[in-house]
């Protein structure tokens, strides 16, 4: 790959992540500054850069680190969270990594330490949703705390912090965050009803539900 090339490459996916951050705020997963993207580009990491508002990113901000954490690209320092990026880039296949503090998934974060099975969307993040333990955003404890939540999960809650998703792209990656603040959105709705208790699935109908999307979007035999 020549340099030009690998410019390009890198140009194109903060531009990306530039509209990934711009979207959190725009659908208000994210007041200010909160929150943070990042997206492989390579074998680098580009990452928002702390404390900008995101819709005065221009190209020339682009903030890059290695697997390691040393930044090698750009002025801006990366995000505060670098450490819980870095922690899911090295131990999973995720092209793209989104953290908010999305209302409703924060609120259940409070409240329980799994988010309740109120609806089969779970099993597009892997099972039941979990909560990590607390800890001081920014740190290596909240990092470690995030990734036990995280085993056999695309996402997790953070307690009294927000969410983290991953995917194979920055799209997959909000999506699943897209979908976990709304199952926990769905889940408080329910249950604040005086009198009643929600519904919740089975684990057996969850496994049921994984199997289904396995084949989900897959061309049928024969075309």
């Amino acid at each position: 790959m020549t340099e030009e090339v690998r410019q390009d490459a890198i140009g194109r996916a903060w531009e990306a992540l530039v509209a990934t951050a711009r979207r959190t705020a725009a659908e208000g997963l994210v007041v200010g500054t909160s929150g943070n993207v990042s997206v492989r580009a390579g074998g680098l990491v580009l990452v928002t850069p702390s404390g900008v508002p995101y819709d005065r990113l221009t190209p020339e901000d682009a903030v890059a680190v290695d697997l390691d954490g040393n930044q090698v690209l750009g002025d801006l320092a990366p995000t505060s969270e670098l450490p819980l990026h870095l922690q899911v880039y090295r131990n999973t296949n995720a092209g793209a990594v989104v953290h908010t503090h999305a209302v409703h998934a924060t609120a259940v974060s409070t409240l329980v330490p799994e988010v309740p099975l109120i609806h089969y969307m779970a099993a597009a993040l892997g099972g039941p949703v979990r909560v990590a333990a607390y800890a001081l955003y920014g740190t290596d404890e909240l990092a470690a705390n995030m990734l036990r939540a995280l085993r056999d999960r695309t996402g997790c809650l953070l307690q009294n912090h927000g969410t983290v998703t991953y995917g194979d792209s920055l799209d997959q990656a909000y999506d699943r965050t897209a979908q976990l603040e709304w199952m926990c959105r769905l889940w408080l709705t329910a249950a604040a009803l005086p009198g009643y208790s929600p519904s919740l699935l089975s684990r057996s109908q969850l496994r049921e539900v994984e199997e289904k999307l396995q084949g989900y979007g897959r061309p049928r035999p024969g075309i």
